[in-house]
């Protein structure tokens, strides 16, 4: 079917700056919009950025000014440019995707990523 896998988390100092990537892989005929979500420990997943398949994108208010989603249609990725980090944006990172593959007869279907661990602390 379709896989995402996400890269580029860790541990960084408040201020500092990460990029995440997130590649999707297998029998795919197109993707839609593809987004990036986090969750905190003890809160809710919440959405961060999207991007549709035009490049129309939105964020989260706490992100706008120093997150910046963009994406790669040729290479099915998309990445979350991350900038001016907080301690409060310390969490699991996962993207998501909509995708219409093979044997989806033109349905789209999410699909998330493992996630990945963002840390900001000193």
């Amino acid at each position: 079917q379709v896989q995402l896998v996400e890269s580029g988390g860790g541990l960084v100092q408040p201020g500092g700056s990460l990029r995440l990537s997130c590649a999707a892989s297998g029998s795919i005929l197109g993707i839609n919009a593809m987004g990036w979500y986090r969750q905190a420990p003890g809160k809710q997943r919440e959405l961060v950025a999207a991007i549709t398949d035009g490049g129309a994108t939105n964020y989260v208010d706490s992100v706008k000014g120093r997150f910046t989603i963009s994406r790669d249609n040729a290479k099915n990725t998309v990445y979350l440019q991350m900038n001016r980090l907080k301690p409060e944006d310390t969490a699991v990172y996962y993207c998501n995707a909509d995708v219409v593959y093979e044997g989806s007869t033109g349905m789209k279907y999410h699909f998330w990523g493992q996630g990945t661990q963002v840390t900001v602390s000193s």
